[in-house]
């Protein structure tokens, strides 16, 4: 576990706090009424099926979706009359990878929070940045294009450009899909160190047993608020079913909270009914063919929201 127990209460105000919160996009109500409260130092995994609200709550912080009641308060000012300070790190999968760029010109864009009116970069900014790829081992990646990178490689620069404008907050939308399982480890040993130095991380994730387990508090979305506390208090088969609309069973290994898929196989609801019920079903084995082959499906959520 990345933190063994949730960061110790300084007793300092909120760093994001969602009053009322009702957004979405054209009209189009995508979390209603959302309440809660974020605090500095914070480290919290935002879950939930596609089309929960993950990614509208990101972006809810960041004031870049409509607000259609209630108020987002980051370090102490309405989003609506300032832009937050706060890094942020999109899907990868939403990125234009043939735009003419290259890596290091990506990590200077985060540069412009610091300069909005004079979008050329100063010898300090500069400075930062070749910091930031250094520390994130992309330093020799400077004049390579976006394209030619691996997932892993296109992730840290991207957290290059969010870390460059030193920000305290930072927002990340599915960090570790699409990456190998060292990637993953390495991007979250990455944000937990930042986290310790002091960075507020909130980030979205579908990886409930890699990456949510692991972490000190998880939020459910599905449309609403449904749970918010310390994943051995959230992950219970009765909030992981009401956040998810289907059955997850819930074990512990070894102090740690597992979450569980039941396997479907098609065509074979008389032999899943038998199985449920212990009934020796190997004795009326048929030979397997095309048409009667079990087939047994895990549900992997999509990305979009």
């Amino acid at each position: 576990m990345l933190h063994p127990v949730p960061h110790e209460d300084t007793h300092e105000p909120p760093i994001v706090e969602l009053r009322g919160v009702t957004t979405g996009y054209e009209g189009r109500h995508v979390l209603t009424d959302v309440t809660m409260s974020i605090a500095p130092g914070d480290f919290v995994g935002l879950l939930g099926p596609s089309g929960s609200g993950k990614s509208t709550l990101l972006r809810c912080i960041l004031g870049t979706v409509d607000l259609y009641s209630g108020e987002v308060v980051v370090e102490g000012r309405s989003v609506t009359q300032r832009r937050p300070r706060a890094g942020y790190v999109p899907q990868l999968e939403t990125i234009d990878w043939n735009f003419p760029v290259t890596v290091q010109e990506v990590v200077m864009m985060g540069c412009t929070m610091d300069y909005p009116l004079f979008p050329w970069h100063r010898r300090r900014g500069k400075e930062r940045a070749a910091r930031i790829m250094d520390r994130l081992g992309i330093s020799n990646l400077a004049r390579r294009h976006i394209r030619e990178l691996s997932g892993g490689e296109q992730q840290r620069t991207f957290l290059a450009r969010a870390l460059v404008s030193n920000p305290r907050l930072l927002l990340l939308d599915e960090p570790t899909t699409g990456v190998d399982i060292k990637t993953r480890d390495d991007v979250m040993h990455l944000l937990d160190e930042l986290n310790h130095e002091g960075i507020t991380v909130v980030m979205s994730t579908h990886e409930i047993n890699s990456v949510a387990a692991h972490l000190p508090r998880a939020v459910c979305l599905n449309g609403r608020l449904t749970a918010d506390g310390p994943p051995g208090e959230v992950f219970t088969t009765e909030i992981l079913s009401r956040t998810y609309g289907a059955e997850m069973p819930v074990t512990d290994y070894e102090g740690i909270t597992i979450v569980a898929e039941r396997p479907h196989f098609f065509g074979r609801e008389n032999t899943r009914r038998r199985q449920r019920h212990g009934h020796n079903v190997a004795e009326k084995r048929h030979p397997v063919g095309r048409d009667n082959r079990a087939q047994p499906h895990s549900h992997r959520h999509g990305h979009g929201e």
